[in-house]
């Protein structure tokens, strides 16, 4: 089918859920732009509802609308590359845009079993952040990623960042800092805070358990004095120099390669 008008319900629809956080979750459904990102998709069995494609994008993208051709059938639709821009949320779009239902990768909110090395975000808010710390979590390999208190998992620059990451990754982001540490705690795995302190120990020389979780803080606060409380230890970066702190991202992917290797 073709598309003309943005007054269109399916376009108005992706728009919505584009801009807006509380649509994503009445709806249970978020959006996806671009061809890698949809070929990742549908390729990790995202449940996709509908999607559209520019006419430059069926002549620079080819594989890409027919993969979703062949997903979506008659819930494909195309549009004119005016309208594309419309769609678009980024400046340079490459004309493909899926909605999405939530991803049901999820970790237990309840309990957690022993034996997996986990990563635990304390109120990030910055999405490219988050969405570069999850695609650094999966390339590393770790057992899950809890989100809490942090921006939503589904805002788009979030999925971007992650180029596909998130379609793989188990995450949980429904719970309190509290309420993990508490399941944490009865589960018997140690939680570890990230901190900037010349007191805490050394990531370079820590030895990790076998199961446990790294805890990452806000970008520009780090972790609560609380938060940390709630942890078995804290854990640094010995900076040289002038260095004070690194980015959240570059931290998460320092303390996440040694937890891991």
């Amino acid at each position: 089918m073709r598309i003309t008008s943005r007054e269109n319900p399916r376009v108005k629809q992706y728009i919505l859920l584009r801009d807006k956080k509380s649509a994503r979750k009445s709806d249970g459904l978020f959006v996806i732009e671009g061809a890698r990102l949809a070929l990742d998709a549908i390729k990790e069995g995202v449940k996709l509802e509908c999607a559209f494609f520019s006419d430059s994008a069926a002549e620079h993208f080819p594989d890409a609308v027919s993969a979703l051709s062949g997903a979506l059938g008659e819930r494909l639709y195309s549009v004119d590359d005016a309208l594309a821009q419309k769609l678009a949320g980024t400046v340079a779009t490459q004309g493909i845009f899926a909605v999405a239902a939530r991803l049901d990768k999820n970790l237990p909110s309840d309990k957690i079993v022993y034996g997996g090395k986990y990563l635990v975000l304390d109120s990030l808010q910055d999405p490219g952040n988050v969405g570069t710390i999850l695609r650094a979590a999966d390339a590393m390999g770790v057992s899950g990623v809890y989100l809490c208190d942090c921006c939503d998992l589904y805002n788009p620059k979030l999925i971007r960042s992650t180029m596909g990451s998130v379609f793989r990754l188990k995450t949980d982001d429904s719970m309190s800092f509290g309420e993990l540490a508490k399941m944490f705690s009865e589960a018997h795995i140690p939680l570890f805070a990230t901190v900037v302190d010349s007191k805490a120990k050394d990531i370079r020389i820590f030895d990790f358990p076998e199961s446990c979780a790294v805890v990452i803080g806000n970008e520009g606060s780090g972790l609560s004095d609380e938060d940390i409380a709630l942890c078995c230890d804290s854990i640094t970066i010995r900076m040289k120099g002038s260095i004070e702190s690194l980015n959240a991202a570059s931290a998460a992917t320092v303390f996440l390669w040694e937890l891991m290797k």
